[in-house]
């Protein structure tokens, strides 16, 4: 009873039919919730009902007693808060911050959902690209926001499963079919769309050619963010540590994605999967059992027919053949069965040849293993050849400053920034500057790149 008049109040004060050109007074909240006490209290009750303390004083025939009891109660134990209404000069009601939060829960758990799910991977997406292109700071936390909410999204879906998957066992015996049908339904107006158009698969490289260009994007736009971030989004300079709030928001972002595409679309699909081969059984074993139904009646006329003399087992039989004489028993023909000869199991053992190893082949083999692995460093080996020309150029030094005298170091000048900002320490840090780094072998930004500490 106190459930439903809580999400009464929640609809009158928040939902989609809620007034808002008036307050909710004590003799409104009243109103509202006499109709629900009249018909609990009408229902019938068990032997001993459990009352609870505040409202065992209450008259329990007296609905309107019962009303300003529950009232009391709820304002009491912090659901609802009084305040003044100065324009019809009365003392209104409404939710506590708490209240509102937990009376939403319990009115949105008999609420059809009207959206479809992963809406949040196309806004994650969009407001990425916003961010590069108007250079907003609210752009990347919206993106931020919608970045965790794929996480949520995808976890609700696998509840969702596992949910069917219960009740599939528990009520397989009684009714096997309506909720196969509704999931039918659930997955052709909510799911399809999850593993098509707003598939994380999908986006999921949109997204990180995004953040790849978000993290090289100019310094003065990458100034403008970061300085707005420090003033709107104070959680992620407390997180952000060593590094910049911008990087910290774009790292959580990548993170977020490769979780859902990793672990939780995975997890999603193993758990529909156990869901439609259970389900698939269960209606097979339906239909089974409902097939049989027919075929039992053969075994109880043979076993009539046992119970029965020679006279009776002779007229009874005349009758049943005049109703079954429609049917028609075909045979197999036996020549129509061939073994299989043993002639050709034994052509198929001698057709594939043992190839011969020649010193040519393994010298080719060797060579192209050598040169694919030639110009592959490993972060370990950039990182440790970094930390080399710091100490040796008193903790700092440029990009353009570094010798590209071999292979070897051209490479370790091309991964040296992305070293920088996958390394776990926090010690090193690549500063981007605005002077342009032209070598014979490719070109790009200059950075500077130093200690912390």
């Amino acid at each position: 009873m106190v459930v439903d008049c809580l999400e009464c109040i929640y609809d009158r004060l928040h939902g989609s039919n809620a007034d808002y050109t008036q307050n909710l007074t004590r003799e409104a909240v009243r109103n509202l919730i006499t109709p629900i006490i009249q018909a609990a209290l009408s229902a019938e009750l068990p032997d001993e009902p459990f009352v609870a303390e505040d409202l065992s004083l209450a008259d329990t025939d007296d609905d309107q007693a019962m009303a300003s009891s529950l009232i009391r109660m709820l304002n009491d134990d912090g659901w609802l808060e009084t305040f003044a209404d100065r324009a019809g000069l009365v003392i209104a009601f409404r939710f506590t911050r708490a209240g509102k939060l937990f009376a939403e829960a319990l009115w949105a758990v008999d609420k059809p959902q009207s959206r479809a799910r992963q809406r949040n991977m196309r806004s994650c997406r969009n407001a990425l690209s916003a961010t590069l292109i108007n250079v907003d700071a609210y752009d990347l936390i919206d993106a931020y926001d919608y970045a965790a909410k794929v996480i949520s999204d995808l976890s609700d879906s696998v509840t969702y499963f596992q949910d069917m998957v219960r009740r599939l066992m528990l009520e397989a015996s009684t009714n096997p079919w309506e909720d196969f049908l509704a999931f039918l339904d659930h997955f052709d107006k909510r799911l399809k769309i999850q593993f098509s158009a707003d598939s994380v698969m999908l986006h999921r490289t949109a997204i990180r050619e995004t953040l790849h260009s978000l993290r090289h994007m100019e310094q003065a736009k990458f100034d403008v963010i970061e300085q707005k971030l420090h003033d709107v989004a104070e959680f992620a300079v407390a997180e952000k540590g060593a590094g910049t709030a911008f990087d910290w928001m774009l790292d959580r972002i990548e993170d977020s994605i490769d979780s859902a595409c990793a672990t939780k679309q995975p997890e999603l699909i193993r758990v529909m999967n156990s869901y439609m081969g259970r389900a698939a059984s269960i209606v097979h074993q339906a239909m089974v059992l409902k097939g049989s139904a027919t075929r039992h009646a053969y075994s109880a006329t043979i076993s009539h027919v046992a119970t029965l003399t020679e006279e009776k087992q002779t007229a009874f039989l005349e009758r049943l053949g005049q109703h079954i004489a429609v049917t028609n028993v075909k045979l197999l023909d036996p020549a129509s069965f061939k073994l299989r000869e043993t002639s050709q199991r034994r052509k198929a053992l001698t057709v594939t040849a043992v190839p011969v190893s020649t010193y040519e082949g393994r010298l080719n083999a060797a060579l192209e293993r050598a040169q694919a692995g030639a110009f592959s460093l490993s972060e370990s080996e950039v990182k440790d050849a970094i930390v080399a020309n710091l100490r040796l150029l008193n903790g700092s030094f440029r990009l353009s400053s570094l010798p590209m005298n071999t292979a070897i170091e051209v490479l370790h000048s091309m991964q040296a920034v992305e070293s920088v900002r996958n390394a776990q320490t926090t010690n090193v840090k690549a500063t981007k500057l605005d002077t342009k780094l032209i070598t014979p072998f490719y070109q790009g930004n200059d950075y500077l790149i130093e200690f912390t500490k």
